[in-house]
């Protein structure tokens, strides 16, 4: 029974040893043979994880003028103590949620807006950074992007997360009060 041919038996030269390459005229022509007539860039798949489609929306959202924070009053406040804890980090995707498939995406957003911004209109700027960014940068389709306007931020309010006191001299934290 023969052996299966490997990649290195395939390319022989009549002396028997391998060749550094296949062979001239050996490579079938573009649009031919076993690559389904595909450049070798688009063979094979490229998956990313949901993260990366809420970071880069994230972003862009951010990029927007007129928004406050991003996420909701709950989403806030449970960063905001994951922010604190040593070691933790922040979440640029904080208040974003996205379904990801093969070739498409769809996007919500929840967002606090600063008073005196015209809502209609920043949702549309909002939409269209994201759309463009996650398109640009992930090749997917935005099939939608779904803003949900959770509070204003007035600006005689306090800000939510209060700066925190500096370390003692001693490098211990400062009490809680």
């Amino acid at each position: 029974m023969p052996d299966t041919p490997t990649p290195a038996t395939l390319h022989k030269n009549p002396g028997g040893g391998p060749t550094p390459g296949p062979p001239s005229g050996a490579r079938p022509a573009h649009g031919s043979g076993g690559d389904g007539g595909r450049p070798s860039g688009e063979r094979g798949r490229t998956a990313l994880a949901v993260g990366v489609v809420e970071k880069i929306a994230g972003m862009a959202a951010r990029e927007v003028s007129g928004i406050h924070a991003l996420g909701s009053g709950l989403a806030r406040t449970f960063g905001a103590m994951r922010d604190r804890v040593p070691g933790g980090k922040s979440s640029i995707g904080r208040g974003i949620k996205a379904e990801v498939g093969e070739k498409q995406t769809a996007i919500d957003i929840a967002l606090v807006v600063e008073y005196g911004v015209v809502i209609p209109e920043l949702a549309r700027q909002v939409r269209e950074n994201i759309i463009d960014a996650v398109e640009r940068m992930t090749g997917l389709e935005v099939v939608e992007v779904n803003i949900a306007v959770n509070d204003v931020h007035l600006p005689d309010e306090p800000e939510f997360e209060e700066e925190e006191e500096p370390m003692a001299s001693s490098g211990q934290r400062p009490r809680l009060k």
